[in-house]
């Protein structure tokens, strides 16, 4: 987990709450330029609260390679100059693609490559070197989202019921993260792009899976410290925060439609019992209009609510959203998987060549198959030159059977070094 949330507001609302629980924000997107949708699936462009600062490891001669212990090589960025007084630290929310692309990346990975990042496990923090070695030094941030989606797995795994959790008192969810920017060569476009840190499941949502992403408190001292500029070597302060919630949450079934990518609807976040009486969906924005603290907020509510009493349970559909969806199960989260549609063409892109599309397609099968438990190791290296075999940074890497090394299998590291 987290393999699927909800951020169905603008982005101005957003900037609005987080400046309530005093975390500032100096600089944010225009709405326009941030998904909006109650179904965000990996791919698409979420909103990071992160540190306002110079963007480094971008590519190019600036950066150096040394050695992982596993022979591999891992770029280095240049240590960066001194940050100013952190009381005149700013901070911004901005736009990034959900799907880490470290700044060594010669040229855009594949689509399953991608999907292999889109979550980073605490325990793979806590090792020295590694795919996240840099990003978790020098680029940490907050994904903001109002709640996550988690599928319980019942008849023995046949059957899958979607669950929406969110805070109990409505506040927005922020999620330790880590981003990167990447500048491939032949191109002078930087690329921003997130993963979302995950830690075990608390007591109150291990009946749902075993992983959790990390979630921080509102304004709190944590998510000041973990955004701290001046923090730049990783340390046992950092690693601490990343741990289970100890606050309350609320956990509850909803509908099914949440599963296939694209599908968007404000009911996907109301309890399903309440989908079929149109009183109790109202008596749900009601309680969600007095947790709220500001008029733009209720304002946002109302919205919602008259697009229910208008619309009913219909979902709509996403016309830019093309991929298709196919089941997984993991050690990180059971959320169907997004899938590249062959020949698949978006507003001001080249159309795909087939071949590529093809590639993608398998390349994301592949990680079905391996049942996110092997492959993806964050180290580049399945064995250290010791004998000692390292753990994944993006999965378990415990369970499952072996997958023949092939095209679909390779190390980590070796998908972002093509």
């Amino acid at each position: 987990m987290c393999g699927r949330y909800a951020l169905g507001i603008r982005a101005a609302l957003v900037r609005q709450q987080l400046q309530e629980h005093d975390m500032p924000v100096h600089d944010a997107p225009e709405d326009d330029d941030v998904r909006q949708t109650y179904n965000f699936a990996p791919g698409s462009h979420g909103l990071v609260y992160r540190a306002d600062l110079p963007d480094r490891g971008t590519g190019g001669s600036s950066h150096g390679a040394r050695a992982t212990a596993g022979g591999d090589t891992e770029q280095q960025e240049e240590d960066p100059t001194e940050t100013e007084d952190p009381k005149e630290t700013r901070y911004k929310l901005q736009a990034m693609k959900w799907g880490l692309v470290p700044f060594w990346t010669k040229r855009s990975p594949d689509y399953g490559s991608v999907m292999r990042t889109i979550n980073a496990r605490d325990d793979s923090l806590a090792q020295s070197g590694g795919m996240w070695n840099t990003m978790k030094q020098k680029k940490r941030c907050i994904v903001v989202a109002q709640g996550f989606y988690e599928w319980l797995k019942k008849n023995g795994g046949k059957e899958k019921i979607p669950h929406f959790t969110k805070r109990i008192d409505g506040q927005l969810m922020c999620f330790a993260g880590l981003w990167d920017c990447v500048q491939y060569e032949g191109s002078e476009d930087r690329h921003y792009t997130y993963t979302i840190i995950t830690t075990d499941s608390n007591k109150q949502l291990s009946f749902l899976h075993d992983r959790m992403p990390v979630i921080l408190e509102n304004g709190s001292d944590a998510i000041r410290t973990w955004l701290d500029p001046n923090r730049s070597e990783w340390s046992k302060e950092l690693q601490s925060l990343l741990k289970p919630f100890d606050g309350e949450l609320e956990c509850y079934p909803v509908s099914k439609e949440v599963g296939k990518v694209g599908n968007n609807s404000p009911t996907f976040i109301v309890p399903v019992a309440s989908t079929e009486n149109k009183n109790n969906i109202a008596n749900f924005f009601g309680n969600a209009k007095k947790e709220a603290a500001g008029k733009e907020e209720r304002k946002e509510i109302k919205n919602e609510e008259d697009e229910v009493a208008k619309k009913g349970v219909t979902v709509e559909h996403d016309e830019q959203e093309q991929r298709s969806t196919i089941e997984q199960s993991g050690t990180e989260d059971n959320a169907p998987l997004p899938i590249p549609t062959p020949l698949s063409v978006t507003a001001g892109s080249k159309r795909v060549h087939e071949a590529d599309a093809e590639d993608d397609v398998s390349s994301v099968k592949a990680v079905k198959r391996e049942g996110s438990n092997v492959a993806a190791d964050s180290t580049g290296s399945p064995e250290t030159k010791t004998g000692r075999k390292t753990r994944s940074g993006t999965r378990n890497g415990t369970k499952g059977s072996p997958v023949k090394q092939g095209k679909q299998s390779q190390k980590i590291t070796n998908f972002f070094n093509k």
